[in-house]
């Protein structure tokens, strides 16, 4: 009986630390969402940049189209690659349908920023939580953690908004075909924005969830390099639940090769298992003559 009480105790601790936390990283998100209200607008400007049809992609176009232009000039004519590449930039405004529609999106792009802002806090929460179940020398990895955390998911969201993002765009604006126009509603661009930015930052992640996890010596390299077929399932199973083939490539893609990453992670920088006194009599024992 005595013991029933112990664990209901220990579970509503549980349960009141975690409610401290989470009121710790909601006011922090709040606090970083004020402070990003005036960054919505940048942002939204950056978001749209590849709606004019101009991306870095029209550079390495340019680029590859000059070299066929000139080792296969035939084909560069056939193709028809000088229209391509001379098609003039086109601006393409999004568009809304309900009144507050766009004061609502300033707010999901200050709450996205806000949240990035408290990174640190957020992931300094986290560690907090788990602390009391973590060694003396596993707590002092607090600021590696925090750190690491909080620069692999800006990199990662930095590397969809940077790399991804335009080809993704870039794809959907070359369905444009006379009589066929695009027009994007700004909920639904957006939307798919940012939960393509959350993911890719969600992504960038594992590599750290795994050195934590490899260091504590929950995952090792022998466990997780026989399923790198099962990650890519996973991997795929997840990038299908979106609608397009190239969404679901440079989701699949990406989140496969984190994993990969994270293999070779937990093979250098995981812990490092004793070695057997079993194994050790079978070596030969030499003493000085």
């Amino acid at each position: 009986m005595n013991r029933e009480k112990e664990n209901v105790a220990s579970f509503i601790e549980h349960l009141t630390e975690l409610r401290k936390r989470l009121i710790i990283i909601v006011f922090s998100v709040v606090i970083g969402m004020g402070i990003a209200w005036n960054f919505s607008g940048p942002v939204l400007t950056f978001v749209e940049k590849p709606l004019t049809g101009k991306t870095y992609l029209t550079e390495i176009k340019k680029k590859v189209y000059a070299k066929v232009k000139e080792q296969a000039p035939r084909l560069y004519t056939y193709y028809k690659l000088d229209q391509e590449i001379s098609t003039p930039e086109k601006m393409r405004p999004l568009n809304y349908s309900a009144p507050l529609e766009p004061f609502f999106i300033q707010c999901k792009i200050s709450m996205l920023l806000g949240f990035v802002f408290a990174l640190p806090v957020v992931f300094l929460q986290l560690w907090l939580f788990i602390a009391p179940g973590l060694t003396d020398k596993e707590r002092r990895m607090v600021v590696p953690f925090v750190t690491a955390a909080t620069l692999t998911f800006c990199a990662g969201a930095m590397f969809f908004l940077v790399v991804i993002w335009p080809v993704i765009i870039n794809f959907s604006l070359s369905y444009e075909v006379e009589g066929l126009q695009s027009w994007f509603n700004i909920s639904a661009y957006i939307n798919f924005c940012l939960r393509l930015i959350l993911i890719f930052g969600l992504i960038f992640e594992l590599p750290v969830l795994t050195l934590l996890l490899s260091r504590f010596g929950i995952v090792s390299y022998k466990m997780l390099a026989p399923k790198r077929k099962y990650a890519l399932l996973a991997s795929s199973i997840i990038a299908a639940f979106h609608a397009d083939l190239i969404t679901m490539f440079v989701i699949m893609i990406p989140m496969y090769l984190m994993y990969e990453i994270s293999i070779w992670v937990a093979l250098i920088f995981g812990k490092k298992k004793a070695a057997d006194p079993a194994e050790m009599d079978n070596f030969p024992i030499t003493s000085a003559a």
